[in-house]
């Protein structure tokens, strides 16, 4: 009888922990390209809800670029920026800004 439960228990506690390993098997290919795909996507639509914003809410400053020929903004408080590819404001002094190379 002692044998019959002691089995009996082994076989139920095997059930109730299997289903648990069976959720966590994660396929490496096809959930690392979903994630970077989702992460893509998220910046992008930052990126253009930023420069959308800024081009409504702040003046472009003509002559001038950011380090890799961003555009530039001037916003309320007279403060240098250019929106990154993520979609945030990287702000930068006068003296670090180049000329816009002419077209």
């Amino acid at each position: 009888m002692k044998n019959l439960f002691k089995i009996a228990l082994f076989a139920a506690g095997t059930f109730m922990v299997s289903p648990g390993f069976a959720q966590t098997h994660k396929d490496s290919t096809l959930g690392g390209k979903i994630s970077k795909t989702t992460k893509k996507i998220g910046h992008k639509t930052s990126e253009i809800a930023a420069k959308g914003a800024a081009t409504v809410a702040d003046k472009k400053y003509a002559g001038k670029a950011g380090p890799n020929g961003e555009t530039i903004y001037i916003d309320k408080y007279s403060h240098y920026f250019y929106v990154n590819k993520k979609g945030h404001r990287v702000y930068l002094k006068k003296s670090e800004l180049i000329d816009k190379p002419a077209q």
